[in-house]
């Protein structure tokens, strides 16, 4: 019958699972496989799956257990699939350093993502001590992530991080995201209490090192789980349409007055949306950015489409071709 386990770790096609205290190495059962059409469908770390202890002391993955929250994004580069980050996650530590890396259109495609996922987005900007004008930029950043709390924090302060604390309550999930070197490895491990994780410091460049590699969930003292995840600079969207509504309220708002319910904001007669950007109430940087993420969500819904597609005609072949096979012999 297998027995219930949490994900704490995968990496590439293996998993580390944890019950009452242990952990076991995991891989995926070959019907759990051959019945999976999109990598959605794929546990990932967070998730509760059933499985099978084999006897030396290694576990097979046979069904995922249903999710309450799932965070998804275009994977890097030209593919055109979906990649999970992330599953049953309470809260997402967006996390976006006061130095070169802040990036408020950044800031509001992290905002869309996470908001589609069904957690709630917090912001936290890191390296205050690096910040003359942390005040003026969290002001900026709390224009763009209308909804969420934006924190400043400094893990090199004594008490730096003590705006996170409403947030870390025992039994609850948080994920930390954010680009590479932003400091979400100092933060765990200063939530930890301990060097667990390794941590670079600042290039020549003031952009911080790459060090995590894997995704993992780690318990923290106070009873909270939080999961590190590899620096994502490049963030593609993926079936985010009610996400970007969040993350665009106003916009999102205006475009429902349009005349036209098709209106695509870029001359039509009665468009409110172009009402409002000539009348300044809207501005130019954030109207760019809505129509942008817009037009990747539309290419992500083709995109899933075609996967979906693909992968039952490779699922026919194979029956096909196994059928064939009986029939020979």
């Amino acid at each position: 019958m297998g027995e219930d386990y949490l994900v704490i770790l995968r990496e590439r096609g293996s998993y580390r699972l944890r019950r009452e205290g242990m952990e076991y190495p995991a891989v995926l059962s070959g019907r759990f496989q051959f019945g999976t059409l999109t990598p959605s469908d794929y546990p990932t770390v967070g998730d509760r799956v059933t499985a099978e202890q084999t006897g030396d002391g290694r576990c097979v993955i046979t069904d995922l257990r249903e999710r309450k929250t799932l965070f998804l994004r275009r994977s890097a580069g030209t593919d055109r699939t979906e990649q999970t980050v992330a599953a049953n996650v309470d809260t997402v530590f967006i996390c976006m350093s006061l130095n070169r890396d802040y990036n408020l259109r950044r800031l509001e495609r992290y905002l869309s993502l996470v908001w589609e996922s069904g957690a709630a987005p917090v912001v936290v900007l890191t390296k205050k001590d690096l910040c003359r004008d942390a005040l003026q930029k969290q002001a900026e950043a709390e224009s763009a992530a209308m909804g969420a709390p934006v924190l400043l924090t400094s893990s090199l302060e004594e008490n730096g991080l003590q705006a996170l604390e409403p947030w870390l309550v025992p039994g609850r999930t948080l994920a930390l995201m954010g680009s590479s070197g932003v400091g979400k490895s100092t933060l765990i491990n200063r939530l930890l209490g301990r060097e667990l994780l390794s941590t670079g410091g600042l290039r020549n460049d003031d952009r911080g090192h790459h060090t995590t590699t894997h995704r993992q969930l780690l318990e923290l003292p106070c009873g909270a789980y939080v999961i590190d995840t590899p620096g994502m600079r490049e963030l593609g969207m993926w079936e985010s349409g009610e996400g970007i509504a969040s993350a665009f309220p106003e916009l999102d708002a205006l475009a429902e007055q349009c005349r036209f319910s098709d209106c695509s904001h870029n001359g039509e007669p009665g468009c409110a949306v172009q009402t409002a950007l000539s009348r300044g109430e809207v501005s130019e940087e954030r109207f760019r950015a809505w129509r942008k993420l817009l037009a990747e969500n539309a290419f992500s819904a083709d995109s899933r489409s075609y996967l979906e597609r693909k992968e039952q005609w490779s699922r026919d072949i194979a029956i096909r071709n196994k059928k064939m096979k009986k029939k020979r012999s």
